[in-house]
C-alpha cells in the first residue's frame, strides 16, 4: 500500500479504493459479447422502470408533453434521469444493478474507478452510437480487444469480476 493510502483521510480512502478495485479487476479476463448483450437487455428492464417513474411528476406537473418545446424538454429530462442512473452506479462502484448481477464492471484503463468526464463521453458516445442502428455495439465485433467504440474512445473498459470464494 502506498504512503497517500496509509495516512487516512478522503483522497486516501479513493485510493485504498482504486487499489482494491485494480486488485478485483485488473487481473479478469474481459466480459464475452454473449455476457454484455445479456447484461444490457436486463439493463434495458431496469431503465425502462426508472424511465416510467421518473417521468410520472414531469407529466404531472407539466400535462401534455407531446409537441413542442415540451416534448424536447421531456426528451432531455429523460436523457439526465438516465445520465444520473448509469453515473451514479459507474462513478460509485463501476457497476450498475444489471452488471452486478452479470458480473461485469467499468473500469477505466489502470483498472480504478472511472471520472465523472468518463462517464459522461461514455453515455454519450454510446447513445450517440445506439442512435446510429448500434454501430458503436457491432464495433466490438471487429475490435481486437472487444471494447465498444465508446469505451474505446471514453478511456475505460468492461472486465469480467471474479465469483467470490
Amino acid at each position: 500500500m502506498n504512503r497517500v493510502a496509509a495516512r487516512g483521510g478522503k483522497a486516501a480512502r479513493r485510493t485504498r479504493k482504486r487499489i482494491a478495485m485494480q486488485d478485483n479487476a485488473t487481473n479478469s479476463a474481459p466480459p464475452s459479447l454473449l455476457v454484455r448483450i445479456a447484461s444490457m437487455i436486463y439493463e434495458s428492464l431496469l431503465v425502462t422502470a426508472v424511465v416510467f417513474v421518473a417521468a410520472l411528476p414531469f407529466i404531472y406537473l407539466v400535462g401534455n408533453a407531446q409537441g413542442g418545446w415540451l416534448r424536447l424538454a421531456f426528451q432531455l429530462y429523460l436523457t439526465g434521469v438516465m445520465f444520473a442512473y448509469f453515473s451514479a452506479f459507474w462513478l460509485r462502484s463501476g457497476q450498475t444493478l444489471a452488471m452486478k448481477t452479470w458480473r461485469i464492471r467499468l473500469v477505466d484503463q489502470a483498472g480504478g474507478t472511472i471520472s465523472l468526464r468518463q462517464a459522461a463521453l461514455r453515455f454519450l458516445l454510446a447513445l450517440f452510437g445506439l442512435l446510429l442502428a448500434g454501430a458503436g455495439f457491432w464495433w466490438a465485433l471487429f475490435d481486437r480487444d472487444r471494447q465498444f467504440l465508446h469505451d474505446r474512445i471514453a478511456g475505460t473498459r468492461l472486465v469480467r469480476v471474479p465469483r467470490k470464494a
